[in-house]
């Protein structure tokens, strides 16, 4: 984050491909496999230039496909490299499409799991049942992360915004970056006298919903609307994609957006430091993302564990604003023929080794009891 490569006046807290799924049920062996070999073999036939293959229990073959969330696109294919090395007789695709359309992908049978930034509403419970013989869908927390607010300011290397400010920005009530309510959050930063130019997602998706529900939480007087996936503010500009409002931000001063966090490190753009309350702003990162998530409770019924958030927590060190995508899966009624890969994968991505990778791609691992729970739900599956 820009944040870590910056002067860190501001006493900042420290900043911490597309395919579907195969997962193959825990047989009970962990296979140990190299997929590529090449110049860099060594005598033993074994490929010394890469880390030795994760160590997962495989399915002895399967193919399963998913889509859905985009936003978990990078920690999929990550996820996906490093599953078949070590389990070559398993096919994994993931097609990431956005989350409506993976869930509505989910409930035609296409795939055997979507991937979704928002829990399953009650109505598409109730039509699980008929995907699921003798169960219905529920959501698995699989991955977090940050939602960054990005802008573009010369010469403001650390800027602090709080929810109230972030509100009345995007809903055109604050216009202007020489604002009294931001001055007095930036002390001692010279702030121009430069109209402010808000950009949101022309699409619908999860970051916007994840965004418009930190809002609404954190400042429900400011933010008095739904926490829906297409964007509720008045005013702005829009771009389709995160990619899209990340380039818009990058290219023109004066602008500010929303996206997940590695689109601002990819681009370096610096972003804003949330005050919560607590007793220095915190930036976004993987560390204080999982910070965030801790704070949240599991109030899905049964082996669904949707969680609710708390947007006003002034935890130490713990970023608010936050994405978790969900795999949606049957508890009960899954095929039998790609129910051992699925379990093996999804019981992968949860576990240690699974979650320890994404810090690398900006991704935040799931609090340790949430995991737990994950796994504990993936060994009922059927």
């Amino acid at each position: 984050m820009e944040h870590r490569r910056r002067k860190n006046r501001r006493g900042f807290l420290p900043v911490g491909a597309a395919v579907a799924a195969v997962a193959c049920a825990v047989t009970g062996a962990v296979v140990i496999a190299m997929s590529q070999l090449g110049d860099s073999a060594d005598s033993d036939g074994r490929d010394v230039s890469l880390p030795p293959p994760a160590r997962i229990a495989c399915a002895e073959e399967g193919k399963v496909a998913g889509s859905g969330s985009s936003a978990q696109k990078n920690a999929m294919e990550r996820w996906i490299k490093e599953y078949q090395r070590a389990c070559p007789s398993v096919r994994i695709a993931y097609n990431p499409v956005g989350s409506g359309a993976g869930v509505a992908q989910f409930m035609r049978q296409a795939t055997v799991f979507g991937g979704t930034d928002g829990a399953l509403k009650p109505a598409d419970v109730e039509r699980s049942e008929k995907v699921c013989p003798g169960g219905k869908a529920i959501d698995l927390p699989m991955v977090g992360g940050p939602i960054a607010i990005g802008y573009n300011l010369a010469d403001v290397n650390d800027l602090v915004l709080d929810a109230k400010t972030l509100a009345k920005i995007f809903d055109s009530g604050i216009t202007n970056w020489s604002d009294p309510a931001i001055r007095k959050l930036n002390p001692g930063v010279k702030l121009p006298d430069l109209r402010i130019r808000a950009v949101h997602r022309s699409d619908d998706s999860g970051t916007t919903q994840n965004l418009n529900a930190y809002l609404s939480g954190a400042a429900p007087r400011e933010w008095p609307y739904p926490k829906e996936k297409a964007w509720q503010g008045k005013g702005g500009h829009s771009a389709a994609g995160s990619d899209g409002v990340a380039n818009a931000v990058r290219n023109t001063e004066g602008t500010i957006g929303y996206f997940e966090l590695s689109f601002a490190t990819g681009l370096k753009i610096p972003t804003v430091g949330i005050d919560t309350g607590a007793s220095k702003p915190v930036a976004a990162s993987p560390e204080t993302a999982s910070a965030g998530i801790a704070t949240a409770e599991v109030v899905g019924k049964g082996d669904d564990l949707s969680l609710k958030f708390d947007y006003a927590t002034r935890a130490e060190g713990a970023y608010p604003i936050v994405l978790v995508t969900y795999e949606v899966v049957c508890d009960k009624g899954n095929p039998a023929e790609t129910l051992p890969a699925l379990k093996s994968f999804l019981t992968y991505t949860a576990g240690e080794e699974g979650q320890r990778i994404l810090p690398a791609n900006h991704y935040a691992p799931l609090p340790e009891k949430v995991a737990v729970r994950v796994r504990q739900v993936i060994d009922t599956l059927s």
